[in-house]
């Protein structure tokens, strides 16, 4: 668990502007806004759900 909270920032921050472009540079610009959506939605509660708040 602890390697997950590690790696959820930088796979989001990797992840993100890897996938938009080349989904709007493939598909066009709505598919590249809900996948932007999407990722961003999913990394969201992703980061909410491994962080360590302090007692």
């Amino acid at each position: 668990m602890r390697s997950f909270v590690a790696l959820t920032p930088i796979v989001g921050t990797i992840l993100f502007p890897l996938m938009v472009p080349i989904t709007i540079a493939r598909f066009g610009l709505a598919p590249g806004v809900v996948v932007a959506l999407l990722i961003t939605t999913i990394w969201f509660v992703a980061m909410l759900r491994t962080a360590e708040m302090p007692h």
